[in-house]
């Protein structure tokens, strides 16, 4: 049962990806959809874990002061991949696509999701770790897969949730769902409390 505290916020989800959007709903929260664009650039000497955290905070703080009330909770996330200090964004087209899965075949990574909270009287960001291990994949496996899945919005060129997932990974540690794009327990566990302080 979600706590009754937080039915009484107007929740905003500021991203357009279906996966959040999906998982977010399934954690039994009310809220509605307001993405904004941001630019996504950041310091090059930033790790990981800061980029995630960084534009996750930048797109929660996108919104002007008038467009939160007094019963508004912003939810912005950012979800990374990398390996070691290497972030492995969206690919463009098919060759970068094919370039990033033959970096993931038979390797681990890190799937790192940073999300803010913002009211009108505070913000709070956290970030969450999931590390991936993958076979060995052939090349006949990757095409597969960019030809079937059109894997062009996902950062590190994959989605967990698609036949790759299935196929292709071996194990993870910790949160399947971060991997997705949401971490969910973290998540809702940080909105309760946000909400009871």
């Amino acid at each position: 049962m979600l706590e009754e505290k937080l039915l009484s916020y107007d929740i905003i989800l500021a991203s357009a990806s279906p996966r959040r959007s999906e998982l977010l709903k399934e954690l039994g929260v009310r809220f509605r959809l307001l993405p904004k664009h941001i630019d996504e650039s950041f310091d090059a000497e930033f790790p990981p874990r800061k980029v995630a955290e960084y534009l996750s905070e930048k797109k929660a703080r996108a919104f002007s002061q008038s467009e939160i009330h007094e019963n508004t909770i912003i939810i912005t996330a950012d979800t990374i991949v990398s390996i070691g200090k290497v972030i492995l964004g969206k690919p463009a087209n098919i060759l970068e696509a094919k370039s990033i899965l033959q970096q993931l075949s038979g390797n681990k990574h890190e799937v790192i999701t940073g999300v803010t909270l913002r009211s009108i009287k505070k913000l709070k960001t956290f970030s969450v770790v999931t590390t991936v291990y993958f076979k060995e994949l052939t090349e006949s496996e990757m095409d597969y897969y960019i030809e079937n899945f059109q894997p062009f919005d996902k950062a590190g060129a994959y989605g967990i949730q698609e036949w790759i997932g299935h196929a292709a990974i071996e194990r993870i540690e910790g949160s399947y769902f971060n991997v997705m794009g949401l971490p969910t327990h973290r998540l809702y566990e940080e909105l309760i409390s946000f909400v009871s302080v």
